[in-house]
């Protein structure tokens, strides 16, 4: 197990696409570190009114 602070904000793209074999083509880029936003500005993966999919 690694333990990580929470302090940065990054901003990634990701793409759905899914091969034939079930296997996700385009996988999460890094796009940038968000400075202007704060790790309390930023819901949990999956904590908003939307499931997350997957």
């Amino acid at each position: 197990m690694t333990l990580v602070r929470r302090d940065l904000v990054a901003e990634v793209s990701a793409d759905r696409a899914v091969d034939h074999g079930g296997i996700f083509r385009h996988p999460l880029r890094f796009q940038r570190l968000r400075l202007d936003v704060g790790v309390g500005d930023v819901l949990r993966f999956g904590a908003g009114p939307v499931a997350a999919a997957g």
